[in-house]
């Protein structure tokens, strides 16, 4: 084989070598533009607001976001004039420190609603949806809110399978089935969005609604492990596109990005986690037209409060 035609191979392999490493290069950047394309498409979008008048206004000056309360509902429908919900959360963030602390209320606490009287926590909700039960929280907690997000339980499915696509991993105490429509088998189970919610909203638990408060937070705790992963930074259009969708929220789309930040880049920690009443700080009662509710010792939780709350 004669020197030319030797140097000529070598030649063309170079070539060949050079476009490969550009194809590669073009298919990656082909993907971060798509991705950044897609995510300031969903930042475009305005956030579906609900069509209440609220007098939620923010915590927020012109120089910094100062922390903040967080008014999460999970909820049967939205718009609808008798809308339940079965889920009452408080998230506190703090930008200074980065920590993400999670309140949950119980619905049967026995409350001063304003304007109705005494009833269930879950009925102010019910008699004038996030506005009134703001109100009710304040006055019978102390604890100002500033911001709500009312979550479609279908949004909650489907986020739990853009988060976690390979399932969460759970421990079910018993079999559960009543209600849910499915049956959870009692054992260590990994279970995706559907059966996520079934676990969290089953209503028969031996332990009443308490049990069903520490699944709550049990899950959320593990969502929010898997939100650090990359494969949700990946899919973070997918996310807010799912925000516009299923979520009624009065929270600027910069704020939420803020929080999200920290929370992905595992700034923020651990989720810290409290549920109202706390031990020993109730009785169980029952009433006519009402039910079965919890008399709550109002100074006691509104204490631990104050003292979750406080920056460590």
């Amino acid at each position: 084989m004669s020197r030319a035609k030797k140097k000529r191979r070598i030649r063309w392999g170079r070539i060949i070598g050079a476009f490969f490493f550009i194809g590669i290069f073009l298919v990656g950047l082909f993907h971060i533009v798509d991705y950044i394309s897609a995510t300031f498409t969903a930042l475009n979008q305005p956030l579906k607001k609900t069509e209440q008048t609220l007098s939620f206004q923010g915590n927020k000056n012109q120089d910094k976001l100062d922390p903040i309360n967080v008014l999460l509902l999970g909820s049967d429908s939205r718009g609808e004039e008798d809308a339940r919900t079965d889920t009452i959360m408080v998230a506190h963030y703090d930008p200074e420190t980065q920590q993400v602390k999670l309140i949950s209320l119980m619905r049967d606490m026995y409350v001063s609603i304003p304007d109705y009287g005494e009833e269930k926590l879950n009925a102010a909700f019910s008699h004038g949806g996030p506005d009134l039960l703001r109100e009710t929280i304040k006055e019978n907690f102390g604890l100002d809110l500033h911001y709500y997000a009312i979550v479609d339980f279908k949004g909650f499915e489907k986020a739990a399978d853009i988060l976690a696509p390979n399932g969460i991993e759970v421990d079910i105490p018993y079999e559960m089935s009543d209600g849910i429509g499915m049956t959870l088998e009692e054992g260590e189970q990994t279970l995706h969005g559907n059966e996520l919610l079934g676990y969290v909203r089953f209503r028969q638990d031996r332990l009443s609604d308490f049990g069903r408060i520490q699944r709550q937070q049990e899950v959320i705790t593990k969502l929010k492990d898997e939100a650090v992963s990359l494969n949700s930074i990946k899919n973070l259009p997918k996310l807010l596109e799912l925000l516009h969708t299923y979520v009624d929220t009065n929270l600027e789309t910069t704020t939420l990005l803020q929080i999200g930040k920290d929370l992905l880049t595992e700034k923020s920690g651990d989720i810290e986690t409290l549920r109202i009443p706390e031990d020993g700080s109730f009785e169980n009662n029952r009433y006519d037209g009402v039910g079965e509710v919890l008399e709550v010792d109002f100074p006691q939780n509104k204490e631990s409060i104050n003292k979750f709350l406080a920056k460590d």
